[in-house]
């Protein structure tokens, strides 16, 4: 009866997975907002684009989250396409930001005031610079704040070694004098 209820509860499972992915596929129509680069470090320019708003429409973009205030975006850059473009203050911190655009003007029936958003991520430094470092090779000794007594300098080093043979050697020769059972 348990190994019926799994079946069950398997197929029931696999059924509403498969009804909820592929129900975006279908009533996702086009039209969010665009943001490019989507990653960008403080000072860079971003444009926002969008079909969302209809052939002719445009929009009032607000990305005063990460600080730069309202935009527009004009029809241009393709058929049905609004686009504007705005730049992230050099005072932006690293973090992740909503921009909001809000359709307006000549766009089609039902468009008017409709809200699309977009995330953009801020960072330190850009993925295309640091796709472009090269990789740097170590070097020098590694300071780990072990050994600080001895440093790279090999008559140091050499000095340091000698003194641990001769403390070796004084130990083995006091071991055996005790197994033979000679007085210290």
């Amino acid at each position: 009866m348990m190994r019926i209820a799994r079946l069950l509860t398997g197929t029931a499972l696999a059924a509403a997975t498969a009804g909820a992915l592929a129900a975006p596929a279908s009533a996702a129509p086009g039209g969010d907002l665009v943001i490019t680069p989507g990653t960008v470090t403080p000072g860079t320019g971003v444009t926002v684009h969008t079909t969302a708003c209809g052939t002719g429409g445009t929009a009032a973009g607000d990305a005063s989250a990460v600080g730069a205030g309202r935009f527009t975006l004009a029809p241009g850059g393709g058929p049905g396409e609004a686009a504007g473009r705005f730049e992230v203050p050099p005072s932006a911190q690293p973090g992740t930001y909503e921009i909001a655009a809000k359709c307006s003007g000549a766009g089609g029936s039902g468009v008017k005031n409709k809200r699309i958003m977009a995330d953009l991520v801020v960072t330190v430094t850009s993925t295309a610079a640091a796709g472009e470092r090269q990789p740097t090779q170590p070097r020098g000794h590694v300071k780990t704040g072990v050994g600080g007594a001895l440093g790279p300098d090999p008559v140091q080093t050499a000095a340091g070694v000698a003194a641990l043979a001769v403390a070796a050697a004084g130990g083995t020769w006091l071991l055996h004098r005790r197994a033979r059972g000679d007085r210290i």
